[in-house]
């Protein structure tokens, strides 16, 4: 009888211990589960913020300064220059920049020769500094120039990517620009708006002292 009732005792004891695994083993396996939803629900999120991101960029530079250059036949020489002195992907990054762009046929002012000879990859830092010349940090449309070359006195000094200075002033309504050299160029067309800043045509290009 006692030997009866030990085996049944011993019975059920493997039976609750069994189910107690039983037990564990599920719950370990709905952790892991839940687990592995939590980090796919992660990936995911990670993944949507990537796409969104590549999304914001892409668009960005298709509306940045170096795009909107790209897309105005006036400004072609220009476009060449800044690839040559390897500076499309700065003006395509964020900004926010100023920038005073020569067209085509200021450029024509410039010797050919010298143009030619800037345009060589052996002379990429001197076309890069007279490039960055015609650069300003900071975005400031045609209404914010006129309004701080008025609060300046009639001219206003900026400082440009290269670390020199321009001086801006009006005449007959437009924005003048002086440089280096003592020579002057004129805004004809402002207000390009982009993504990374502004963009204000001009007549020459500015020499810096190089």
């Amino acid at each position: 009888m006692k030997l009866k009732t030990i085996v049944m005792s011993l019975a059920v004891v493997a039976m609750l211990f069994a189910s107690c695994e039983d037990t564990k083993k599920k719950e370990a396996e709905e952790q892991a589960k839940a687990e592995q939803m939590r980090m796919e629900r992660e990936k995911d999120s990670l993944m949507k913020v990537e796409a969104d991101n590549q999304a914001m960029m892409a668009q960005m530079e298709a509306n940045s300064i170096a795009a909107k250059a790209m897309g105005n036949a006036e400004l072609s020489t220009l476009v060449s220059a800044l690839q040559a002195a390897d500076m499309a992907q700065t003006l395509k990054g964020e900004g926010d920049y100023t920038v005073f762009a020569p067209t085509n046929d200021a450029f024509s002012k410039v010797p050919k020769a010298t143009l030619e000879n800037l345009m060589k990859p052996e002379n990429k830092a001197q076309l890069q500094k007279l490039l960055q010349y015609h650069v300003l940090q900071g975005k400031m449309n045609a209404a914010d120039v006129m309004a701080k070359i008025k609060d300046a006195g009639g001219k206003l000094d900026v400082t440009t990517m290269n670390g020199e200075v321009l001086t801006l002033s009006e005449k007959n309504g437009k924005v003048m620009i002086k440089d280096a050299k003592g020579n002057s160029a004129t805004v004809t067309s402002a207000d390009m708006d982009a993504s990374n800043g502004v963009v204000h045509t001009i007549d020459k290009v500015l020499m810096p002292k190089m």
